[in-house]
């Protein structure tokens, strides 16, 4: 989620009616009530928020959210959801969800698959949702491992709550200014996103890119906020030790929208047994955060929680906390009453 821009003419989160000075100076202490002037000030990662899309620490277990062709590459029914509570400490902060499901829908001899998504975001007074649908073709057989396209289409939703706003004794008044709302504000717009998925039994590499139609939401019919496109570029493999009981999994993933850019670099060590998985792992951005990783694979549930420690100022106490759990279903289209629950390890 980005912080409202208040510049004219950046392209993410622009309040395209740029307030006169008086109200510039009430907007300064509104901020500065509600974390974001506090942030700027520290002089923190300008790039961590820049984009409007959400980061997630488990960014490789949660690959629908970025690339809508990477569904169904399970091969399995696939449900998953996380929360993540960030820069805990400050007070109005972000608080994340999203939950997402894919199946694979075998139908003549092709592999077709689809998906649905639901995103929502507090940070502030300010609310983000999302809803799409994806789908994904899949080839049968490319150098070893198979290629999907996939598109994803949906709605996005903002809204800010202009009834909560509270001045305080900040100079100037804003009762009768256009540019801030007094009540609730909303606005909606449709958004689009492609993307391409390899996956092959040692690795997989996809590329995508969300928000190509810029799209822009309308608020309280003073205020366009328009959001660019962002580009993201994942990948990851598995590596066996000697210990067949020990893997590898590093995994990389880089996003732009053309004027930040974010790079997570993730290494995990897991531990396989009688059904069983752990991992343990660390995580780096930098010049962002550095993350710690647990969870596991038990009755068929996978169960994970990471830390994102920031590198600025804001200190290693008013990190991101985040929580994801799935599940993945066997399904036989052909063969009812016989469907087999397990998970997987994703890579």
């Amino acid at each position: 989620m980005s912080f409202v821009s208040l510049h004219q003419g950046e392209r993410k989160g622009v309040l395209y009616n740029k307030p006169p000075v008086s109200s510039f100076l009430v907007l300064m202490k509104i901020l500065n009530k509600y974390l974001l002037m506090t942030l700027l000030s520290l002089g923190c990662c300008v790039q961590l928020k820049a984009q409007f899309d959400a980061h997630f620490s488990h960014y490789w277990a949660l690959q629908s959210y970025f690339n809508p062709a990477s569904i169904g590459a399970a091969g399995r029914l696939n449900i998953t959801g996380t929360y993540s509570s960030q820069m805990s400490g400050f007070t109005r902060s972000a608080k994340t969800m999203f939950f997402s499901g894919d199946t694979p829908l075998p139908f003549a001899n092709q592999q077709h698959n689809v998906g649905v998504g639901l995103f929502n975001e507090t940070i502030g007074l300010f609310t983000n949702q999302r809803l799409f649908v994806q789908y994904a073709f899949r080839t049968r057989q490319l150098w070893g491992g198979r290629l999907s396209g996939g598109i994803q289409l949906g709605m996005l939703s903002e809204k800010f709550d202009g009834s909560k706003v509270d001045f305080g004794d900040a100079e100037g008044s804003a009762d009768n200014d256009p540019a801030f709302p007094s009540s609730e504000a909303e606005g909606s717009a449709f958004d689009l996103g492609i993307g391409l998925h390899y996956i092959h039994p040692l690795f997989y590499v996809g590329l995508a890119a969300s928000h190509l139609n810029s799209p822009e939401v309308l608020l309280a019919e003073t205020n366009e906020f328009q959001i660019s496109p962002t580009f993201y570029l994942m990948g990851g493999c598995n590596i066996q030790l000697r210990n067949p009981l020990l893997s590898i999994q590093p995994s990389l993933m880089v996003q732009s929208d053309g004027i930040s850019l974010r790079t997570d670099i993730t290494g995990r060590l897991t531990y396989t047994y009688d059904g069983k998985s752990y991992y343990g792992g660390l995580g780096y951005s930098p010049t962002i955060s550095c993350t710690f990783l647990l969870g596991g694979t038990i009755q068929g549930i996978n169960v994970g929680y990471a830390y994102e420690m920031f590198t600025s100022q804001i200190g290693v106490g008013h990190g991101n906390h985040s929580l994801i759990v799935g599940y993945q279903m066997d399904l036989d289209f052909f063969k009812k009453g016989k469907n087999k629950h397990k998970s997987i390890r994703i890579l």
